[in-house]
């Protein structure tokens, strides 16, 4: 009953702040203006993820209280989530330069493992080259998960899509698994305070996530998997296969532009997802049928591995063969002729 009042409550108080955000977009400064990158041609409001961000991050304690007890799952989320939220707030505002950001997102990478993992805390296995490889993959995970969310949040809905969907079945395959650990409440308040929010970024969107969203739900979302990694191998290879179409597309997209001399770092339209948008003439379209990939095809095979039911490669390989399909189909990481890349939709 407590997590049920929690999740209207969180819904109510995202819709509520999202409004408030975007009839004052313009006296904060928080505007939108078409660039590169973008698939608008007009200013839109943003600054939508910063009732996310505030929302969960109020309410997250209410969970804690109820599960007595400061976890370090709290700690990380409390420490790497509002710091990478006010420095999203910060660029949404004005502009950090990308070097700066990457530093932070590094430092609140390291703060999780510091929080989640005791070895890395103490240092006790640092002759280890195993802890070397598995620390270090960890922050680079986190790291490419918190940006890549940036990336990909260039669509009406996507991200907001993208995130319920995880979020939920992320939610059932962890109370099945961890019924007596708080990951599954988390991912519910986190789910309802996006919720809120994806009302106003429906097609056509009436308010933008901003950086202060994407890179807060990435590290969150991060966060969580990462916990569920030292718990069960198979539940951390699931939220791998949840987050499937963003992994792959990301993935795939800068790949390419990387071996083809492309400014890999600068603005751009060019994911799959983006492509995909301007063939069907539609953000609509794109988003919900990401959402339906994950909730279709993505958790099935993530509850299958997750259940001891499907080996963990196998169901990796199984999850991303047809996304990798889309993201070539679709010419991830390829620049369109001007004609098509500026066409609106």
């Amino acid at each position: 009953m407590i997590l049920l009042l929690l999740c209207l409550l969180a819904t109510l108080l995202s819709y509520g702040l999202s409004g408030l955000i975007r009839n004052n977009a313009v006296h904060w400064g928080l505007i939108d203006i078409p660039n590169e990158r973008s698939s608008h041609h007009t200013p839109v409001p943003r600054g939508g993820g910063i009732a996310i961000a505030l929302v969960f991050m109020l309410l997250a304690p209410m969970l804690q209280w109820y599960w007595q007890s400061s976890p370090p799952l709290f700690l990380a989320i409390y420490g790497a989530g509002s710091l990478i939220a006010i420095v999203g707030i910060l660029d949404d505002r004005g502009h950090i330069p990308a070097h700066k950001r990457l530093i932070i997102h590094f430092v609140a990478a390291f703060w999780i493992l510091y929080q989640l993992d005791p070895t890395v805390a103490t240092m006790s296995n640092i002759d280890d080259p195993l802890f070397w490889a598995i620390t270090t993959g960890s922050v680079l995970f986190l790291v490419w998960l918190l940006n890549l969310y940036n990336f990909m949040d260039g669509i009406d809905a996507i991200s907001g899509s993208e995130t319920l969907s995880v979020a939920l079945c992320a939610a059932l395959l962890s109370w099945m698994l961890l019924p007596d650990h708080p990951t599954w409440q988390l991912l519910m308040l986190l789910a309802s305070s996006v919720t809120g929010f994806l009302i106003w970024n429906l097609p056509p969107a009436r308010l933008f996530m901003g950086d202060a969203g994407s890179a807060f739900l990435g590290i969150i979302l991060g966060t969580l998997a990462i916990d569920a990694a030292h718990h069960s191998t198979q539940l951390f290879t699931s939220w791998l296969i949840l987050l499937g179409v963003y992994l792959v597309d990301a993935t795939v997209t800068l790949s390419r532009r990387i071996l083809t001399g492309e400014q890999f770092y600068q603005a751009h339209r060019t994911h799959a997802y983006q492509h995909a948008a301007i063939r069907l003439a539609s953000h609509g379209r794109v988003s919900l049928g990401i959402a339906l990939i994950n909730l279709l095809w993505l958790f099935p095979l993530a509850a299958a591995v997750a259940l001891d039911i499907l080996s963990e490669p196998l169901g990796l390989l199984i999850a991303y063969l047809p996304l990798l399909f889309l993201a070539v189909h679709f010419k991830a990481g390829v620049r369109l002729p001007p004609a098509q890349a500026d066409s609106e939709i």
